[in-house]
């Protein structure tokens, strides 16, 4: 892997040395460069965990990726282990949680995994909790005047050491189960498409002094193609097929292939 044309992607350079400045500017430009997607598998194509297959996808072909691309480079019923793939970044003998690869509600910035305290991010705040072996990360709802707000568990996980392999069934599983989505990120605010479902999530600012603005629209099949090469800028090789709800049969199947296996 050529380590500058990775960086060059996200406008970055090599840095003289590792930092907390320079962890932080490459996790939001990334960020804020590649697309978290799954259309892929919805489109003809499949996803194969190898770094040179990935790496020719988001850095030379500048497509976007799931979690378990993406991070690649740097409530009471849960997905089976290996599920997504996050990061954790050691720095000065800190740890951080990094994680490029979750779309919606994820976080800008490396989440420090050395305290439980409050950790707000614009117009967001989060926490990893700790509890029976696990960190769970939540994140409290969308504030418009204030911090406040339910708590909602985005993920949990474990700082247990992992094998890009071990990630290829839920890989795979993934590929057969889940809705196609696309979405990006910028300073402003976010445009995520789900499904048949257009949401355009503009944040708020000191200026305007108002809440989220929140516009979503229900697209039929023909106006998809349209709306992902208008919001997207992206043209499909081949067509998309969409759909809404995942299968809960192979879910149930998938998931005690799944079990069966890692015991």
């Amino acid at each position: 892997m050529d380590v500058q044309a990775y960086l060059s992607r996200y406008g970055c350079e090599v840095p003289a040395e590792p930092s907390l400045d320079e962890l932080r500017s490459l996790h939001v430009k990334h960020l804020m460069s590649v697309p978290f997607e799954d259309l892929t598998s919805h489109s003809g194509g499949r996803v194969v965990l190898d770094l040179s297959t990935v790496y020719d996808k988001i850095v030379n072909q500048r497509q976007g990726g799931s979690c378990f691309e993406n991070n690649i480079f740097i409530t009471g019923c849960y997905d089976p282990p290996c599920s997504h793939m996050v990061l954790m970044v050691m720095l000065d003998g800190k740890r951080w949680l990094c994680d490029v690869g979750y779309g919606v509600p994820g976080f800008f910035l490396p989440m420090s995994l050395e305290t439980d305290d409050l950790q707000l991010q614009g117009h967001r705040v989060y926490r990893i909790r700790l509890g029976n072996g696990m960190s769970f990360l939540e994140c409290q709802k969308e504030r418009n005047n204030g911090l406040d707000g339910d708590w909602t568990i985005i993920y949990k996980f474990t700082l247990e050491p992992r094998l890009l392999d071990d990630f290829t069934d839920m890989c795979h599983f993934h590929q057969a189960l889940v809705t196609p989505c696309y979405s990006t990120i910028s300073p402003g605010g976010r445009i995520n498409y789900v499904g048949h479902k257009l949401t355009i999530t503009i944040f708020p600012t000191e200026e305007t002094k108002g809440g989220l603005h929140v516009e979503t629209r229900e697209l039929q099949d023909e106006e998809i193609p349209e709306m992902l090469e208008e919001k997207f800028g992206l043209k499909l090789k081949c067509p998309l097929v969409p759909k809404d709800e995942p299968g809960t049969q192979y879910l149930l199947l998938i998931q005690k292939n799944v079990y069966e296996k890692k015991s």
